[in-house]
């Protein structure tokens, strides 16, 4: 019994020093980083494609389910924490969140693709975050598509915090 847990005990030991080996050989940094990273974009992300109209059925207006509201109700510093915990500033820039990913577009500038699409700027950015494949933003189709989860995954405070930490910092 005390061997098999001596070696278990190595084993974690062995382990931990493997992967600190690694990063520090790839030179990697955890600076700003969430624990989720990228893995979350990339193992759940379905392509996503140009809707075939722009006129897609926009996001309830008030209250609501896994959809979250209007948006025009969030709070901007919550949605930053939102924003950083579920690491969307590592595929996209937003300069109110100190976010420079550039994988997916730049978050501070999408009101003209809210134009583009028919829809009030809150609306678009939810609309967006729960269902991203309807409307593709200015310079996509992106290698790396945006997750398909969130509409399930965050909260309805949580999604009206991101459209307002996202509508108060459009330039």
């Amino acid at each position: 019994m005390i061997k098999v847990l001596v070696a278990a005990l190595l084993g974690t030991v062995a382990g931990i020093v493997v992967m600190v080996v690694v990063i520090v050989a790839a030179g990697g940094e955890t600076n700003d980083s969430s624990s989720l990273g990228l893995s979350l974009s990339l193992s759940t992300a379905a392509v996503s494609t140009p809707a075939s109209s722009a006129t897609s059925t926009p996001p309830p207006t008030s209250g609501g389910g896994s959809t979250g509201g209007s948006g025009t109700t969030g709070n901007a510093a919550a949605g930053k924490a939102v924003f950083a915990s579920n690491g969307c500033g590592s595929c996209h820039t937003l300069s109110v969140a100190g976010a420079s990913g550039t994988i997916g577009p730049d978050l501070g500038k999408i009101a003209a693709d809210a134009t583009k699409a028919g829809m009030p700027l809150p609306a678009f950015i939810q609309q967006s975050i729960t269902d991203p494949a309807a409307f593709t933003a200015s310079g996509g189709p992106w290698a790396t598509p945006m997750p398909t989860t969130f509409g399930s995954s965050l909260s309805a405070s949580q999604i009206s915090d991101l459209v307002a930490l996202i509508v108060s910092g459009q330039q």
